[in-house]
């Protein structure tokens, strides 16, 4: 099975640039206007700006399992991508939520070591 996990967008350049601070990288492919980065085996995050898409704008909410979780904040941090607060949950599992310029919401989360 595979996954595409759509980021609906207002502006395609805007988003890109955020994207790729985001991902370390250029999106893996592009399909048509839709610009994927892979996150797993089978599993896709996709920005889409198109028209169609516009009343989903900033409505996305997913969570990705991160390794060196303050290593990802602070490379966004020094290109001036901001997040909530880190949490630790009862489990260990680290948790924090960065959003989009749209407001899709992006949670990194990190697994206890060991």
């Amino acid at each position: 099975m595979d996954l595409y996990s759509v980021m609906c967008v207002s502006d395609r350049i805007r988003a890109l640039e955020w994207f790729e601070v985001f991902f370390g990288r250029p999106a893996d492919e592009i399909v048509g206007e839709e610009h994927l980065w892979r996150v797993g085996e089978n599993a896709w995050v996709v920005v889409d700006d198109r028209a169609v898409r516009a009343e989903r704008v900033g409505g996305a909410m997913i969570t990705l399992g991160v390794d060196h979780l303050d290593d990802v904040l602070a490379r966004l941090a020094a290109h001036g991508i901001n997040h909530d607060p880190v949490e630790t949950y009862s489990n260990g599992v680290r948790h924090v939520v960065v959003l989009d310029p749209d407001g899709n919401s992006l949670s990194l989360a990190e697994a206890p070591t060991g």
